[in-house]
């Protein structure tokens, strides 16, 4: 093997690794091996010694994927005012359709959520999704405690508002109808329907058969509407309604009685006698604070073949011209039934009968 003449100095510090190579096989170094041999290493070395170091560039900053705190926040954000708005629409529903105490039990139920605990002997992913479970029921029932103590607190100062602004109601009844019953009818699904559509707005529709309904019974009855209206509502409908002024009183949101979130009409701030007192409404047991003057009626929905306010005629005549003396004791002994329907049949079966002891009657006299 030829020996490697190399210069004891390269005076050009650009020098590359490709000029070593080429002075290294010019030399006649034998290059078909793939394996350099151990003197051109060393060759190469002791050059890369002399030199100076080759300044290289600087390496590019390192580059990292977004920060995803950005997205975080943003997520948590949302999700906060999503929770926010959605408690708050909650708690709106609950004031309008639940008693205190239905809102109380389900504060119950998830304070049980938020205090569950999984058994000592469950598995840790059990455990873990117990923990979960647990964390994520708590925010929903702290929200929820917080909704009751602010309900209370508001129930509580505004209770000189929720009853009715008199405990008389009515005026005086003349002396020569004591004897008259006082017929007291709800307004909305009752005697009407009010409905509201995009391209027409609200609209206002009176029930079928209401105006021979008020005008047969204004003959046999002191007539009052009892609504949980706003009277500004009230009023203008009942002069379109009742362009005879068959009903005598009106009474509206103010005469109600405010309770557990409700407004109930409380019969017994009408200065009247309540054996005599008939509460008509579609909606008679949730709306009344006294359900033993309840007469149901089938709620109207703009059926056009309605036919409950005529049905009921028959029933409210016989008990004007009867005039028992407690009519609580005869709603009572229809056990909240379809009262035109079973008043109907009763009537039936009185007439049955009484036509079977006619007929025996006859058979006496013909012996």
């Amino acid at each position: 093997m030829s020996s490697i003449v190399l210069p004891s100095r390269i005076s050009s510090h650009k020098c590359s690794s490709k000029i070593i190579n080429r002075r290294v096989f010019s030399s006649g170094v034998d290059t078909s091996s793939s394996i350099p041999s151990k003197e051109t290493v060393i060759a190469s070395q002791s050059i890369l010694s002399d030199q100076s170091p080759v300044p290289h560039p600087p390496p590019a900053p390192e580059t990292f994927p977004p920060a995803s705190g950005g997205k975080l926040w943003s997520f948590l954000k949302y999700g906060l005012v999503g929770a926010v708005t959605g408690t708050v629409g909650y708690a709106g529903y609950l004031s309008y359709k639940c008693s205190y105490e239905e809102v109380d039990q389900k504060a119950k139920a998830l304070r049980a959520a938020a205090s569950y605990a999984p058994s000592e002997d469950a598995s840790a992913i059990d455990k873990y999704r117990g923990l979960l479970y647990s964390a994520a029921m708590t925010v929903p029932a702290k929200a929820l405690e917080s909704y009751l103590d602010l309900r209370r607190l508001v129930e509580e100062n505004v209770l000189e508002f929720t009853e009715p602004t008199s405990d008389k109601l009515l005026p005086d009844l003349h002396p020569q109808e004591q004897h008259v019953f006082t017929l007291v009818l709800d307004l909305n699904e009752t005697l009407l329907y009010t409905d509201w559509k995009r391209e027409r707005g609200w609209r206002t529709f009176k029930r079928p058969g209401v105006d021979a309904f008020l005008e047969h019974l204004a003959k046999f009855y002191e007539i009052v509407v009892y609504s949980d209206q706003m009277n500004m509502y009230v009023d203008p409908v009942c002069e379109r309604l009742d362009p005879n002024h068959c009903i005598r009183y009106r009474l509206s949101r103010g005469d109600t009685k405010y309770q557990n979130g409700k407004h109930y009409r409380d019969l017994s701030k009408l200065n009247r006698n309540p054996a005599k007192i008939l509460y008509v409404s579609a909606h008679a047991f949730e709306s009344s604070l006294q359900p033993e003057n309840c007469v149901p009626i089938k709620p109207f929905k703009l059926e056009g073949d309605d036919t409950a306010l005529l049905d009921l005629i028959p029933f409210l005549e016989y008990v004007a011209r009867n005039s028992p003396a407690d009519i609580r004791q005869v709603l009572q002994s229809y056990e909240r039934k379809d009262l035109a329907k079973e008043f109907l049949e009763r009537s039936k079966e009185y007439q049955r009968r009484k036509q079977e002891q006619r007929q025996q009657q006859g058979r006496f006299w013909w012996r």
